[in-house]
């Protein structure tokens, strides 16, 4: 089955500046808050009635909430799910994964410290994180649209993969990485659930930190301190399938798979897909990667000849990290390098893919946090790039938006 949107957008857009304003200077706390101000919910939901305009007004699919409810692409699951405790001072590089690349590149910004979730107690879904923000989107539009949006959530293994060693759960709790991550496979599963049943029919996992097993530094680092970071790929695989475990059949989930885009185009690591490629296009049970293909640092399309026949290919041409606007013939040519190393590996056409495995976005959101973006990256700017994809999307596809 082809993705539901030939053009898309990953999740985050630019934070106007009167949202930004109303929440103020961040700080360490402002990972996973939980108590906000009337005035800043007001700023919110008024910065995401806009944003929704805008995107209809463009045609930009699919309609998202720009990740304005969130400080950071990942909060509001981990601290709203019951058994979870958040550590908001963890320090850097003691309270995480040895040679982790997230805090190895803020250590050497002079960062101190980072929040973590752990699990302190048994982990339980008592009432959805995210469908409060679900349930105001969608009443921002009119029924026969709701399939038109996408929700984007973190992934499952975020404060396991990062943590240091042992200390994602309480040893009196769990008395395994398998039971933790039962229980909140249970969680996921359930989410995905109250979504559905509210409407949903997308939703985006992201996992910048499973293309970490690509650097040799993370999987040293994980040998030093006694992790096969192989097994380490195999655990992370299992969980993600068990989340994705029934499932309804037409809820559309996929996984994003960048190298990080912190704030001033900083990115966290480089490399190709290659050294991950069969194991997560064979080994996980989501329905569409979307991946990052927007400069020479993701390295080229062979790693997709891994692609099975069934699956999808969103393909990040089109770069939030820089404000020069790409030509069209440039990516249309990089789509079709793209489905040529597909249809080789598949022994199909290269229409045959194009038709029914591919579609096009830039490589990350616009605001990974709520400060920051991409380096000269305009709000202007912005909008230009993603109805550049939405033409792309015209030009190779009959049927797109």
């Amino acid at each position: 089955m082809p993705p539901p949107f030939r053009a898309e957008q990953v999740g985050s857009l630019l934070r106007p500046p009167e949202l930004l304003s109303a929440r103020g200077t961040p700080d360490s706390n402002s990972t996973y808050a939980q108590t906000i101000p009337d005035e800043v919910q007001r700023k919110t939901r008024e910065a995401i009635a806009a944003a929704v305009e805008k995107q209809l007004s463009l045609s930009i699919r699919p309609i998202t909430s720009g990740e304005y409810e969130r400080f950071i692409f990942y909060s509001g699951f981990f601290e709203k799910v019951q058994g979870f405790e958040v550590i908001p001072e963890l320090p850097i590089p003691d309270g995480f994964r040895r040679d982790f690349p997230t805090t190895t590149a803020l250590r050497r910004q002079g960062v101190k410290t980072r929040t973590g979730v752990v699990a302190a107690g048994k982990i339980q879904y008592v009432q959805s994180p995210y469908l409060e923000d679900w349930e105001y989107l969608k009443s921002l539009l009119p029924a026969e649209k709701w399939h038109g949006c996408k929700l984007t959530m973190p992934s499952p293994t975020w404060q396991h993969m990062q943590l240091a060693k042992g200390t994602a759960y309480s040893a009196v709790v769990y008395s395994s990485d398998r039971e933790y991550f039962t229980d909140l496979a249970v969680a996921y599963a359930a989410e995905f659930r109250a979504l559905y049943a509210a409407g949903l029919r997308s939703i985006q996992i992201d996992d910048p930190a499973m293309t970490y097993f690509m650097t040799p530094e993370f999987r040293s680092g994980c040998a030093a301190e006694g992790v096969d970071p192989d097994e380490l790929l195999d655990l992370y695989i299992w969980a993600h399938n068990l989340c994705l475990a029934g499932r309804p059949p037409d809820l559309h989930v996929g996984i994003h798979l960048c190298r990080g885009n912190m704030a001033g185009s900083t990115h966290v690591v480089s490399g190709s897909y290659e050294p991950i490629a069969k194991r997560i296009f064979t080994g996980l049970d989501y329905d569409t990667f979307y991946l990052e293909y927007d400069t020479e640092r993701s390295g080229d399309f062979e790693p997709l000849r891994h692609l099975p026949v069934g699956k999808n290919v969103v393909l990040g041409v089109v770069s939030t990290k820089t404000p020069e606007l790409e030509r069209i013939e440039d990516l249309v040519a990089k789509v079709n390098a793209a489905a040529d190393v597909i249809a080789k590996g598949q022994g199909r056409s290269r229409e045959e893919v194009i038709q029914t495995s591919l579609a096009v976005s830039p490589q990350c959101g616009f605001a990974s946090m709520s400060v920051g973006g991409g380096q000269g990256m305009t709000t202007e700017r912005m909008w230009e790039k993603l109805a550049l994809v939405r033409d792309l999307a015209r030009r190779v596809w009959e049927d797109a938006i």
